[in-house]
């Protein structure tokens, strides 16, 4: 009674309710029983996987069917002795774009001496970049091991003063590798035995797109390799892709470079531009880009002529 009264006594007249003021949660902490977001995964068949895109056989759809025996031989006898081993370059540019590749070369961790050790018919060639050739039967795979920087001159890597690379022979890692070559569609690896490619420059989405688009500075890629000029013509027009506007704008004006290339190499690009199929859109590009002038001497003078154009035109017509 006496508790009672003394609370009816004290009690404040106009009263209400007390609010409970939840805690604030601290910044960058989650507040306790709150729900974790979810990351949204945008494609169920590629994930990131130390800096390369892991594009599944579900959204590539290479079929192991369409590779050679001998580029599957390969990469199976380098994995099996240990190393690393990726169908590379070219093949799985062309896989992607549901072309036929004409010939398949291999990306390893393994050095020229360990692959020639593997494979009892093979021979390592090449100085200003060692390669191996593993043969099977009348079919020749091409070996090379991932490439590292060369930014440092050294006994392995040799350096013009036009920028031109001259020796390179630094081995390094897949991912050295991937920067050092040319274009985007060319930096994809295909692994037979998961089926996956290993896409570090987005080339995946340039095939997918019609872009052909170089690796890093343009200036500074065609100096290192002049010929990737001519690459950039002869793939363009072959496969009917874009060049992308910061991979084509210094090729006129670098059309010089050339110059400095050994005649063997840019014959060996001629031939392949001239073979490709595609050949009166090649040298119209190359006329546009400016790249023509001393490559073909007689070419040049026959196109000076009042018909030498439509004479060209017409022979290249079947070519």
């Amino acid at each position: 009674m006496i508790k009672k009264l003394f609370a009816k006594i004290f009690k404040p007249k106009n009263t209400r309710a007390e609010k409970t003021v939840p805690e604030k949660s601290q910044p960058g902490r989650p507040t306790l029983g709150a729900k974790k977001p979810t990351r949204k995964n945008t494609d169920n068949h590629a994930v990131k996987n130390h800096g390369a895109l892991v594009i599944s056989h579900k959204t590539h759809k290479i079929e192991r069917n369409l590779l050679s025996n001998a580029a599957l031989k390969t990469t199976e006898g380098l994995q099996k002795a240990g190393f690393s081993a990726y169908i590379v370059g070219g093949a799985v540019r062309d896989l992607v774009l549901n072309h036929p590749p004409k010939d398949f070369d291999v990306a390893t961790d393994a050095t020229p001496e360990e692959v020639s050790r593997v494979f009892r018919r093979s021979r390592i060639i090449g100085k200003r970049f060692r390669l191996v050739h593993v043969l099977f039967g009348d079919e020749t795979i091409e070996v090379s091991t991932f490439r590292g920087s060369h930014l440092e001159e050294s006994s392995d890597a040799k350096i013009a003063d036009s920028g031109r690379i001259i020796r390179d022979n630094v081995f390094g890692s897949i991912i050295e590798d991937a920067v050092r070559r040319d274009f985007t569609a060319n930096a994809l690896y295909y692994d037979p035995s998961s089926q996956e490619v290993l896409d570090f420059h987005n080339g995946y989405a340039d095939i997918k797109a019609g872009v052909l688009r170089i690796i890093g500075d343009p200036i500074t890629r065609y100096q290192e390799d002049p010929v990737r000029m001519l690459r950039a013509v002869r793939l363009s027009a072959k496969l009917g892709l874009k060049i992308e506007a910061k991979t084509e704008a210094p090729i006129a004006k670098n059309a010089d470079l050339l110059q400095d290339v050994p005649p063997s190499r840019l014959f060996d690009e001629m031939l392949k531009l001239f073979l490709s199929g595609h050949a009166i859109e090649s040298v119209s590009a190359l006329r546009e880009q400016h790249l023509h002038h001393g490559l073909l001497p007689m070419l040049d003078v026959v196109l000076e002529q009042p018909m030498g154009e439509r004479f060209v035109m017409m022979a290249l017509q079947n070519t």
